[in-house]
């Protein structure tokens, strides 16, 4: 029981950054929700980064995007499974998850932005100068 009030302590600390507009909430349902609308917030936005990676990507690194994406996605799913399990039954649950979900979220969109632009004689450059 200690473990799971310093994990759901942690994590609250943790959101505070991503999730700002949730500090008015009162109720847990209304905390679990608020953090589900920012994890679908963030997941919108890793959708336009990866459609912008699919326009720069050629056919061959198109097939190799989409694998990596997908496996990703389930890695996704699996880890934050696990990562939030301490919290299954809780009310807190929805928004252990929904953090878990939306941290992985936002690291996933910056690898892919970190691809979109690189420095000229980048050899290591996913998508280079056209």
């Amino acid at each position: 029981m200690k473990r799971l009030c310093l994990l759901i302590a942690g994590l609250l600390i943790s959101t505070s950054v991503l999730a700002d507009g949730c500090d008015n909430e009162t109720t847990q349902a209304g905390l679990n929700e608020c953090y589900g609308k920012e994890y679908k917030k963030q997941d919108e936005l890793l959708n336009q980064t990866y459609g912008q990676a699919m326009k720069l990507a050629t056919d061959a690194q198109k097939t190799q995007l989409k694998a990596a994406q997908n496996a990703w996605i389930t890695y996704r799913y699996a880890d934050c499974a696990f990562l939030s399990s301490g919290a299954d039954g809780g009310s807190v649950a929805p928004l252990v998850h929904a953090q878990c979900m939306t941290d992985k979220t936002v690291e996933r969109t910056e690898l892919l932005k970190s691809t979109l632009h690189c420095d000229e004689g980048d050899v290591s450059c996913v998508f280079p100068p056209r």
